[in-house]
């Protein structure tokens, strides 16, 4: 799993997202107008709630990532935790290619009037990211159907 930023519209600040790595299914995210680390914990939470634990979960350095709140989660969890290294933007690939398809795909074709807005917009997105978008990486699978083979092939 992995979390991470994005840039936004001065109105909007910080989304964030729990992503699963090797699937690259979204499997939990948020929107914020703060810089408060609780819409993170919200996520990772939701994510820890309705999926496997995973061995490991990597962020970047920000702030929400290294507080306490956020942090304790994971430990309580025994997840391992891993951050990225100062200025290592490749760290980032899987959840940066994510972004963009958000960016490009939903976000800057549409002209939302409020975070109300963008949230739903953001998660109808990520339901067609899921659910519907092929992805060539994943054998033309979307992220769900290659998550779910690979849960159910483990169990």
């Amino acid at each position: 799993m992995r979390c991470s930023v994005a840039s936004w519209p001065s109105w909007t600040r910080q989304c964030r997202a729990i992503i699963d790595w090797y699937s690259r299914r979204v499997l939990a995210w948020r929107l914020s107008n703060t810089l408060e680390t609780s819409f993170c914990v919200e996520a990772l939470q939701e994510a820890l709630a309705r999926f496997p634990k995973p061995t490991i979960f990597n962020t970047d350095q920000g702030s929400q990532f290294t507080a306490e709140a956020f942090t304790s989660v994971l430990r309580g969890a025994a997840i391992t935790i891993s951050m990225d290294g100062k200025g290592r933007c490749i760290d980032n690939v899987f959840v940066e290619r994510v972004w963009r398809s958000l960016k490009y795909e939903e976000v800057f074709l549409h002209a939302y009037e409020d975070l109300d807005e963008a949230r739903a917009g953001i998660g109808r997105y990520f339901e067609f990211y899921n659910l519907v978008r092929p992805h060539q990486a994943l054998g033309y699978q979307t992220p769900d159907a290659f998550y779910r083979g690979i849960t159910l092939s483990a169990a």
